[in-house]
């Protein structure tokens, strides 16, 4: 049932692990928090809660080492090189990573949904709204979404700009836009120990300005910003959605 590859990207310039869960089903690329790999949501137990969807054929389940996060917070580099790892991450995303789920279900055209809690729920709701003829639906769960309050400088580059959800929505138009307004974006955040429903809004709000379909969901503040908060909100939401069919 589990899978795992591993290849040197030119774009990344490293070697980075791809791992899936399952079988069968609708796609889904669970992103890691901040710098984890590809094996971090087996690990916190998620692949766990979501066993019952998998064992049942209704998602095949993957993930990709978060190279951009590593980079991020390990702070390697210049802000610079950081900024320019997140476009390239996502680059790696839909141009290696995209194909390899493709191959894996023999399907050139099959729509991915993305996931991921944290930071993984940037890189979820970025590579949606950047690629909307790839990814079709995006989970963010306790989302980080304004990555430049971890960076010391307040300028950012042109990679940053592209990567960032925040930032490059707002400019988009025309066919892209059309595109992106026919997925879905759900936001959930829990509003107890470290976290954060300002930024879960904000996200909201920009998407919301352009007519891109999106919803909000606080859990009050009973959930915290952690793995068991994000261990009942993923399953819940995918077995929803499967059932929508």
């Amino acid at each position: 049932m589990k899978s795992q590859l591993n290849w040197y990207s030119e774009r990344l310039r490293r070697s980075a692990s791809f791992v899936r869960w399952g079988h069968y089903g609708q796609p889904v690329l669970v992103f890691p928090t901040a710098g984890g790999d590809a094996e971090e949501i087996e690990r916190f137990l998620l692949i766990k809660a979501l066993m019952p969807l998998i064992e049942s054929g209704r998602i095949k389940v993957y993930s990709c080492d978060s190279v951009g996060g590593q980079v991020w917070f390990r702070k390697e580099g210049p802000p610079e090189h950081r900024m320019w790892m997140q476009n390239q991450f996502h680059q790696y995303v839909r141009h290696e990573v995209v194909p390899a789920i493709r191959r894996d279900c023999q399907s050139d055209s099959i729509r991915i949904w993305s996931a991921g809690a944290s930071i993984g729920a940037f890189h979820a709701v970025a590579v949606t709204c950047r690629f909307p003829d790839v990814f079709e639906k995006a989970i963010g769960m306790s989302g980080t979404y304004n990555l430049m309050r971890f960076i010391e400088t307040n300028r950012m580059t042109e990679d940053f700009f592209v990567s960032s959800p925040l930032h490059f929505v707002p400019t988009l138009g025309g066919p892209h836009l059309e595109a992106l307004k026919k997925c879905f974006i759900l936001l959930a955040s829990g509003a107890g120990r470290e976290e954060n429903m300002g930024e879960t809004w904000a996200m909201a709000n920009v998407l919301g300005r352009k007519g891109i379909p999106n919803w909000v969901d606080p859990w009050g503040p009973d959930w915290h910003h952690d793995w068991p908060t994000w261990r009942a909100m993923l399953p819940k939401y995918l077995s929803e959605w499967t059932e929508k069919g």
